[in-house]
């Protein structure tokens, strides 16, 4: 789909690699004074980039998080559009206590793989797009990791990612099936046997999987890839490679297995699984979550030319949009870019896992928003970073309280990452430190109260002044009759998160709406807190990508690229922080 991307206006230098500049031809026929265009679908959803191949130019729909694909009108050009839907990755297993814990678990299989050309759009409507999250890694000794979830397009689903076995350490243990299958965990008797890939063709789309890798004795499998099976039996390293595809605008690989006795995460928005882990009662790592791209071909008449290279590009209501999903450089290259609108939001902190009546919920990242802030041209280059969530609590854990996100920046002006929900605890060292971000909620007591929040409350005006950005306190957690735990909410960009009230635990801060990606969009809501008991209710996630807390189950992660706060589990783990997104504009 498309490998190779030619320069037209300006040469993009993400650190990602994507090359997206939008530029149209203008056609004048017989000399005379009007411009003949040829125009392509007109549609909305996900993060907009435009770039050339060769002499065609594409319009993506870029998605990291689950919404709608909406076709509003259909054009001259053809009217098909090429897909690519990556599930989230698979888990990695944990290794085993069990006789000094030298034995390994097996890596997380990948997400399922499918990708599609030229799949027709006849009519004005509007497709469903799911994208999967990655599994968790084994949370304790011998723990399985978990299933990666579906990535859907329509009526295409990639299947997720199975998961790489947990080391018992007596006996070896079989890989989870999936879009790739999961590694097998190494043991002291027999071989073990690797997880089956079973992503299949769907929806006309052509899918790619394959198995986990056998163990042997102490060694490991490693995850099924979408180009190639996971290594049978390896001491380290092993997973099966992945696939490229360059229908963004440059090759990207998605889809890698994971490791055998490694340290890494999957990645985010590859659909790679997780390592398994290794030496006495290592964790597995979380597979990575998937993606789901749209693109089609765009008509040719110019209508505007990037002033400034870096990020996704596009263009919408008079204003040239750099998006930036991942770190990289803003570049001014027109000496008449003078001032730029800029939104910039960190990652989100991760609930707290239980058991133990852990429950509170993660706080959104910082943000920042001004307009017209000057720029210059010389030298004119501005380091963007993008900060990560913070990771969930554990369920089984010896440390059940959320990380605290990364903090986002462009240039010198940076946002705080959002505060962990607090782990059940009698230390008040542990109830929620304070953070530049939003805090996290409190969690049990008798020390329940929610973390701090040393930002400017949400809705006051922003400055080139250090400070670090719109943030919210998180609410406090409470501990009721019986031993039952009801956890704070995490905080929001424009409000704090709410204090738990029996019978239920607190909602998270709402975040605050903003449209300069071009619509308007709501980022920064903290995650909800979780309860110990089902009969107590658990707090819904707060608006713009806070993720509800829950009981017994996994909680719901902060929605990637909205810096949302993850939801806290009072008897499972805690969702993760969102990631964070730095939104760059100008008039065109």
């Amino acid at each position: 789909m498309g490998a190779r991307s030619s320069k037209i206006t300006s040469q993009n230098n993400r650190s990602d690699g994507h090359l997206l500049e939008y530029f149209r031809n203008t056609f004048v026929r017989g000399g005379g004074a009007s411009n003949i265009s040829a125009q392509g679908l007109t549609a909305t959803g996900g993060v907009i980039s435009d770039y050339a191949d060769g002499p065609t130019v594409y319009r993506a729909h870029i998605f990291t998080s689950t919404g709608t694909f909406t076709v509003s009108a259909l054009g001259s050009l053809p009217n098909n559009v090429d897909v690519l839907a990556v599930a989230g990755g698979g888990g990695g297993g944990a290794d085993s206590t069990y006789g000094g814990g030298n034995w390994r678990g097996g890596g997380g299989g990948a997400g399922g793989y499918l990708e599609q050309t030229s799949r027709p759009v006849n009519v004005v409507t509007s497709f469903t797009v799911t994208v999967g999250a990655g599994g968790a890694g084994g949370s304790s000794s011998g723990a399985n990791g978990g299933v990666g979830s579906n990535s859907v397009f329509d009526t295409s689903t990639a299947t997720g990612g199975g998961y790489g076995a947990g080391s018992p350490g007596t006996n070896v243990s079989n890989g989870g099936p999936g879009g790739s299958g999961g590694g097998a965990a190494g043991g002291q008797n027999g071989s073990g046997t690797g997880g089956p890939g079973t992503q299949a063709p769907s929806g006309g789309a052509t899918g790619y999987g394959n198995a986990g890798g056998t163990s042997g004795n102490v060694y490991a499998g490693g995850g099924g890839g979408a180009g190639s099976s996971g290594s049978n039996s390896t001491t380290s390293g092993g997973g099966g490679t992945g696939r490229a595809n360059s229908i963004s605008g440059s090759s990207v690989t998605y889809a890698v297995g994971g490791n055998v006795a490694g340290s890494s995460a999957g990645i985010t928005n590859r659909g790679n699984g997780g390592d398994g882990g290794f030496g006495n009662g290592t964790l597995g790592q979380a597979g990575g979550s998937g993606i789901v791209v749209v693109r089609y071909q765009i008509g040719t008449v110019q209508t505007g030319t990037a002033k400034a290279t870096g990020g996704l590009i596009s263009f919408s209501g008079g204003k040239t949009i750099h998006q930036f999903l991942s770190s990289g450089t803003f570049t001014v290259t027109n000496p008449g870019l003078t001032s730029v609108d800029y939104l910039v939001v960190a990652g989100g902190g991760g609930g707290a896992g239980g058991p133990a009546n852990n429950a509170g919920g993660g706080g959104a990242g910082g943000l920042r928003y001004a307009t017209g802030s000057p720029v210059s041209s010389s030298p004119g280059s501005y380091a963007v970073t993008v900060g990560g969530g913070g990771g969930f609590g554990y369920g089984g854990a010896p440390t059940r309280s959320g990380g605290t996100g990364s903090a986002s920046s462009f240039g010198p002006l940076s946002a705080g990452g959002g505060g962990g929900g607090a782990k059940s605890t009698d230390n008040a060292a542990d109830i929620g430190h304070p953070v530049s971000g939003s805090g996290g909620g409190g969690g049990r007591g008798p020390n329940p109260a929610g973390g701090v929040s040393t930002a400017s409350p949400g809705g006051t005006a922003d400055s080139s002044s250090p400070a670090s950005g719109w943030g919210n306190p998180g609410g406090s957690g409470l501990l009721v009759g019986g031993g039952d735990t009801n956890g704070g909410g995490g905080g929001g960009a424009g409000s704090a998160g709410t204090n738990a009230t029996p019978p239920t635990s607190g909602p998270g801060g709402n975040g605050l709406a903003y449209s300069i990606s071009g619509s308007s969009v709501t980022y920064a809501g903290g995650g909800g807190g979780g309860s110990e008991s089902p009969s107590r209710s658990s707090g819904t996630g707060g608006t713009g990508g806070g993720g509800a807390g829950a009981s017994a189950a996994v909680a719901t992660s902060g929605t990637v690229n909205l810096g949302g706060g993850g939801g806290g589990s009072g008897n499972a783990a805690g969702g993760s922080g969102g990631s964070g997104i730095v939104i760059i504009a100008y008039p065109s």
